[in-house]
């Protein structure tokens, strides 16, 4: 039944995008006069609309970035724009043709600097709001942002920023330092307990609503760093929303961007956005 459930979802999605929606690749100004690389896709008509930001990971081996292309995440985009939503997912700094030197390195395994590394992330985020919002087809004052490991650390971080017309974020995920070569010689996750740090100190400002999502077999943060890092982010102060889920295919971490990921999730993100002021 749940098979089915998602299979349902996908052809809903794909149904939804190729037939009416606008997709195109847009450059736009970034940090320090750096130019990021955006897909924007959005429903028909010249209609002010509200914008979902959604951000993409960040992979494991750092030669792979260059690489990259403007993300899709099809089964989320295709989600908000059968919600009226336009869609930014945009390259941040040193991804694939976005301009800039690569701003979130976290520096060593073993004394990373994961706050300020998300710090930079988040920079890119808001400049991607930023022109968005002047485009004559996104409504300026109604936006989400949705991010995916490290793209979801980045939505963390910009939580503590609480950017105007934003009354909620999303976070599948997220973090930094996972599936890293340790000191040791095994590969895991670089200093954990430093996740759990930043995340208290990024939940001491923020005030904006925040729903993580992380599947139990996430290979690269698992539940219990996950809760750990939740429970930092609301004792200082943080409006977090935690939705664990079970087990999700091979590797829950792929669940934002899997299309058979969006059975689990889209019932979780309607709950929290059906909640928001």
């Amino acid at each position: 039944m749940m098979r089915r459930h998602a299979l349902l979802w996908v052809l809903a999605f794909l149904f939804v995008w190729p037939a009416a929606a606008q997709d195109q690749i847009v450059k736009l100004p970034g940090p320090g006069g750096a130019t990021l690389v955006a897909r924007v896709v959005r429903p028909p008509g010249e209609a002010r609309q509200p914008l979902v930001v959604i951000n993409h990971g960040s992979p494991a081996d750092g030669s792979q970035r260059a690489r990259m292309e403007p993300p899709r995440y099809s089964a989320l985009s295709s989600w908000f724009l059968a919600r009226g939503y336009v869609v930014a997912l945009p390259l941040r700094r040193g991804y694939g043709e976005s301009g800039g030197t690569w701003a979130e390195a976290y520096g060593r395994c073993d004394a990373p600097d994961y706050y300020s590394a998300g710090l930079q992330s988040a920079a890119d985020v808001q400049a991607t709001i930023d022109f968005m919002r002047t485009q004559p087809y996104v409504a300026p004052d109604r936006t989400l942002v949705v991010g995916q490991s490290a793209g979801g650390w980045a939505t963390v971080a910009l939580s503590s920023r609480n950017p105007p017309g934003v009354p909620g974020m999303i976070n599948f995920a997220g973090g930094r330092g996972g599936h890293q070569k340790l000191p040791g010689g095994g590969i895991g996750n670089c200093t954990p307990e430093a996740l759990v740090q930043a995340a208290g100190k990024y939940g001491a400002t923020a005030r904006v609503p925040l729903l993580w999502i992380y599947a139990e077999n996430d290979s690269f943060f698992e539940p219990a760093l996950a809760r750990r890092m939740v429970a930092a982010y609301d004792a200082s102060g943080g409006k977090a929303t935690f939705r664990p889920v079970g087990a999700f295919g091979r590797d829950g971490h792929s669940l934002a961007g899997s299309n058979d990921g969006a059975a689990i999730w889209a019932p979780l993100v309607q709950n929290f956005l059906a909640g928001l002021r």
